[in-house]
């Protein structure tokens, strides 16, 4: 921590495994944002990316959207680590191709994790679990952020597990609305069902408002909580989900945020993924 306790934050993105596992779009400002809340300063964002050249050299297309996106990624201030793809044939001459990012990316951790005190490892991949393990030896505090296919493992491990489908605005929500703000009446949030009350037949959504605030802070009524509470009602809810398995903080609800008679209320769910 520096000398006016603001955290020093590192963030190590592993794009394929983040792509190819429901964070396919993810805005990397609002990652930057998030990793460094609570005034945090980013010292290192790293982001490992695959590189097809044999197929840049044959598909201009392919090439326009690989060099523009690698240069969104340096305007937000990520440096750019490129992995080419290396093609190999199997035992039945099917040709394939790797551009495994792990080694480089937990090397570069372990080896900058000196100089920080907060890592974000945006990744599911189980193969981090001893990388996780090696950074907290060193006093580092780690989160992990990932959306679909997280070892078990990695998430139990980690200091914080944060499900990037939570994230305010990290990635669309499935029915966007351009002129509704996350957290506005009307917009589409995506949230967990915490409290539910099987002899009433309604219970409590929770949404994360804003990238600040501390996420243990669960208790709404705090000002410091970045959380908001929803009422569902089971009408609602039992067309998604059989609702004695609730509550369960495991599943990921997307719904539209509306004006009910006592605060907000949840209409039109959908679930999205269940860990």
């Amino acid at each position: 921590m520096d000398k006016i306790g603001h955290l020093k934050v590192g963030v190590y993105v592993d794009v394929s495994n983040i792509a190819q596992n429901g964070g396919y779009g993810m805005h990397y400002d609002i990652l930057r944002e998030f990793a460094c809340r609570n005034s945090g300063i980013a010292m290192r964002l790293n982001v490992y990316v695959a590189y097809d050249e044999e197929k840049a050299k044959s598909n201009n297309d392919y090439r326009i959207k690989a060099d523009n996106f690698h240069s969104i990624l340096r305007d937000f201030g990520y440096k750019v680590i490129v992995k080419k793809v290396k093609w190999y044939y199997d035992e039945y001459n099917n040709k394939f191709g790797k551009a495994n990012a792990d080694l480089d990316m937990a090397v570069d951790t372990l080896s900058q994790s000196d100089r920080l005190d907060y890592v974000l490892l945006a990744t599911g991949d189980g193969d981090f679990l001893q990388v996780v393990k090696a950074l907290q030896n060193k006093g580092c505090r780690v989160e992990v952020l990932a959306f679909k296919n997280v070892s078990g493992d990695l998430k139990r491990e980690a200091d914080v597990f944060s499900s990037g489908y939570l994230v305010p605005e990290l990635i669309n929500t499935d029915t966007e609305i351009a002129s509704r703000r996350w957290g506005d009446i009307g917009s589409r949030v995506r949230g967990i069902c915490y409290n539910w009350f099987h002899d009433k037949g309604y219970g409590f959504l929770r949404f994360i408002t804003r990238l600040d605030g501390g996420l243990w802070v669960l208790d709404t009524r705090k000002t410091e909580s970045p959380y908001e509470t929803v009422f569902v009602h089971e009408t609602q809810m039992s067309e998604v989900v059989d609702i004695f398995s609730l509550p369960n903080r495991d599943i990921i609800f997307e719904f539209t945020l509306a004006k009910g008679e006592k605060g907000l209320q949840a209409i039109d769910l959908k679930t999205i993924y269940k860990y």
